[in-house]
């Protein structure tokens, strides 16, 4: 008998720890993002500003190293709670993978530009990369809650 209830225990106790680890990764990812967008926003400023593109090589650089890690963010079950993640992120992975390897590659076109100091370029490449991230939001986060 004690042995069954310690099973039963120790399982509630699994579970609980399973869904603070999601709630956890949940709250990463979505720091994480907040602070991409904070990083397009000053990217555009500089851009807006036609200043010197040069010094935006950094931020971007922050930005690949981000999204190449992004995926490990959604791990199966961290689909609920404080989340804008859509179930097509766990039954679509190659699209959502797809999806972010595009980022990388558009993000990877930003830091040329910017590191050549050439603003028009840079200018486009941003945009290219703004509408990459349209094109993850579209299929894979739902409306703010």
């Amino acid at each position: 008998m004690k042995s069954g209830m310690m099973a039963g225990v120790a399982m509630v106790l699994l579970g609980m720890t399973g869904a603070a680890v999601a709630q956890d990764v949940i709250a990463q990812r979505r720091e994480g993002l907040r602070g991409m967008g904070r990083q397009m926003e000053a990217i555009k400023a500089v851009t807006d500003a036609r200043g010197d593109t040069r010094p935006l090589v950094e931020r971007v650089d922050a930005m690949i190293a981000f999204y190449r890690g992004l995926p490990a963010l959604f791990p199966a079950g961290s689909g609920t709670g404080q989340t804008r993640a859509l179930p097509t992120i766990w039954s679509d992975w190659a699209g959502f993978e797809q999806a972010n390897t595009n980022m990388v590659t558009a993000l990877g076109a930003l830091r040329t530009a910017a590191a050549s100091g050439d603003v028009a370029a840079t200018t486009a490449a941003f945009g290219q990369a703004g509408a990459t991230c349209g094109g993850c939001h579209r299929p894979f986060r739902g409306p703010a809650r």
